[in-house]
Order: C-alpha cells, then sequence, then structure tokens
C-alpha cells in the first residue's frame, strides 16, 4: 500500500527546494515555479495512488492462484490418502473418517 501522506512530505520538500533555489528570481516565476510544483506535487499523489491499486489488484489475483492451487493439491492429497488407507497401508489417514491406519507389529 502507497504511504501517501509520505508521498505528500516528499513532494512538499521538492516544493521547499525550489523555493529555496528561486530566491534569485522574480516574485511572478517564483509564483509560476511554485504553481508548477504544487500540480506536480498533485499529480505524483495520483500515480501513487494508481500504481497502488495496480499493486493490490496484482496481489488479489496472485492471492486467488495459490488458493487455487492450494485446493488442488489439498484435493490431491485428500485423494491419495483415501487410497492409501483403503489398502491399508499403516500412517495414512482416512479422509472420510479422519481415522488413521495402525502401524502394524
Amino acid at each position: 500500500m502507497i504511504n501517501r501522506p509520505a508521498v505528500r512530505i516528499h513532494a512538499l520538500a521538492a516544493v521547499a527546494a525550489l523555493a529555496f533555489g528561486a530566491a534569485a528570481c522574480t516574485q511572478a516565476e517564483q509564483n509560476q515555479t511554485e504553481q508548477k510544483a504544487d500540480a506536480a506535487a498533485d499529480r505524483t499523489g495520483e500515480v501513487a495512488a494508481q500504481a497502488g491499486e495496480v499493486i493490490e489488484s496484482g496481489a488479489m489475483k496472485a492471492a486467488r492462484a495459490v488458493e487455487t492451487g492450494a485446493g488442488n493439491v489439498a484435493d490431491k492429497l485428500e485423494e491419495n490418502q483415501a487410497e492409501a488407507a483403503a489398502e491399508g497401508k499403516p500412517g495414512a489417514v482416512d479422509p472420510a473418517t479422519d481415522q488413521r491406519v495402525p502401524a502394524k507389529n
């Protein structure tokens, strides 16, 4: 998630740096520079917010893929355990009863 206050602080720092550098400029030039810096700061915030949404949507898709993959693995493992329990393999757990096949003595 993008830290929007941090982006705003960085933008304001850039404005301050421009203001110090503009000390030798006329008032009109300083005003124009400040307006450009404000517009850039606003745009930076918008772009950061958009990037945050893109990252979040990508993470959502990845999480769904992991969830689907994990479900497929769980299904396969359950199938294997059911088969092993039906064959009486020691240590296997029958998913239907949750009972472990005892070890042979």
